[in-house]
This record gives C-alpha cells, structure tokens and sequence, in this order.
C-alpha cells in the first residue's frame, strides 16, 4: 500500500527504513495520474523491501520546496535517510522496479 506522506510523518518514514521511494505530485496532474497504478503495483511488489510514498505538492509546498521540485511527478529515491537517486516524469514499473532493486542491492 502506498503511504501517503507529509510534514508531520515524512522524517520519520525516511528515518525508520532502510529504501524509501517519494512520488511528489498534484491531483491534478495527468501524468502523476497515469504514474499510479505502476506505484500500487510496485508497492505492493516490494512490500516489507522498500517504501512506496507520495507528497501531494499542492498540500506540501514547504516539501517540495525542501527538495526543489521544478516539476512533477519527481520520484525521490532514499536509502538509509540519503538520496541516492532521482527521476522525473513518468517511467514504466520496469524502470523504477530496476532502480529500487539495484538500490536495495547496494
């Protein structure tokens, strides 16, 4: 299940696992939505692994500020509290999959 995060828990969810995936977006951004199902699915795919999360940016600016997000979706990668990787736009389940694993890897 995808974890929906903010100012109030973000910290904390990166500080307590070790893979953590951000997906900031916006309601009502079209490519966040097709962006979706390939988030449920991967969250589902790597539950007890990683993280899947997202950052609505119009509910977080303060957020996406910290991160400077110029445009979404923007998909965060951390890993022990770091960010070790970025993408943005829209990529297939395949490409972010492949990510997370190498990540996990390492």
């Amino acid at each position: 299940m995808i974890q929906h995060l903010d100012k109030t828990n973000f910290e904390q969810t990166i500080a307590d696992n070790q893979v953590v995936l951000v997906d900031f977006f916006a309601d009502w951004c079209g490519p966040c939505k097709a962006l979706h199902p390939a988030l449920e699915e991967l969250a589902n795919d790597f539950d007890g692994k990683a993280v899947i999360s997202k950052i609505n940016v119009d509910q977080n600016p303060e957020l996406a500020a910290q991160f400077k997000v110029r445009s979404i979706p923007a998909l965060f990668y951390f890993k022990n509290g770091e960010i070790v990787g970025t993408q943005n736009g829209v990529h297939s389940k395949s490409v972010i999959s492949s990510h997370l694993n190498n990540i996990l890897k390492n």
